[in-house]
């Protein structure tokens, strides 16, 4: 089955029409939805969500853009919250040196509390990372040191430097819609050397609606697409493609039952 392993499902975007939004995505076969927290004063909606279906299931963290929002995040608050049932997922975490929405000390603080509160719960960090390979890598090569946790480098774009030294610390990478952009021969350069056992897909929507679809709202049922780049950048057929980002799904979210 397919399944994307990360949408912001509570986002406002889907407001007028969220049932419908995960209608088309089932139809479209989309078996399996992780949404994910944006910050922590959006968790219980993100929550109730998952709760209602049974096929989504959910995370909690600060994306780097919020930090400010907690920015001496205690970890445990997050191993709290993780217990409760449907919580998969740490993050999305990291940091966005792009639009430094929020100071870049406050994004790393929060950023390595994540990774602590990882750590505790033996749950996936989910990482996103724009504009700061180099602070990125020396983090986690830091923090993994000290102890290790498991990784999922988020709607990846990076570089193939930080890939590598990510690689080397057993990171899963997720591979969005930007794969199928005409310009991004960059990105799909790095999706050819990516471990193939720990390849997933995701949409990222309401962001980044893949070709043909660019300037829409995306959408989870717009996931084939992504799918389809995937095989093509890797040389995978559809059938391929499918069962080894399942089985990499699984593997790296274990709290999430197979159907």
């Amino acid at each position: 089955m397919l399944i994307d392993s990360h949408v912001n499902l509570h986002a406002p975007q889907f407001d007028p029409d969220r049932a419908l939004v995960i209608e088309r995505a089932r139809a479209a076969g989309v078996g399996l939805m992780l949404t994910i927290c944006d910050k922590l004063s959006s968790f219980e909606a993100v929550y109730a969500l998952a709760m209602r279906e049974n096929d989504i299931w959910c995370t909690i963290g600060e994306h780097p853009h919020e930090a400010k929002e907690n920015p001496s995040l205690d970890p445990g608050i997050l191993c709290e919250l993780a217990a409760r049932p449907k919580v998969v997922g740490i993050g999305e975490t990291g940091l966005d040196f792009h639009y430094d929405l929020s100071p870049r000390d406050v994004q790393a603080a929060v950023f390595r509390a994540h990774i602590e509160a990882a750590r505790r719960t033996d749950l996936p960090l989910i990482v996103h990372s724009r504009q700061a390979d180099e602070t990125m890598a020396a983090i986690l090569e830091e923090e993994y040191a000290s102890a290790p946790f498991r990784i999922l480098m988020h709607c990846y774009t990076s570089g193939a430097d930080l890939a590598g030294r990510v690689a080397a610390l057993g990171a899963w990478f997720s591979v969005s819609g930007i794969a199928t952009f005409k310009a991004a021969d960059d990105v799909r350069a790095v999706i050819a050397g990516m471990p193939a056992a720990r390849i997933v897909v995701e949409t990222d929507c309401p962001y980044l609606a893949p070709a043909p679809m660019r300037g829409r709202r995306n959408e989870p049922a717009f996931l084939p697409h992504v799918l389809a780049a995937l095989a093509d950048v890797r040389g995978w057929s559809l059938a391929e493609a499918e069962e080894r980002t399942q089985e990499a799904f699984f593997a790296l979210f274990d709290k999430v039952p197979r159907p």
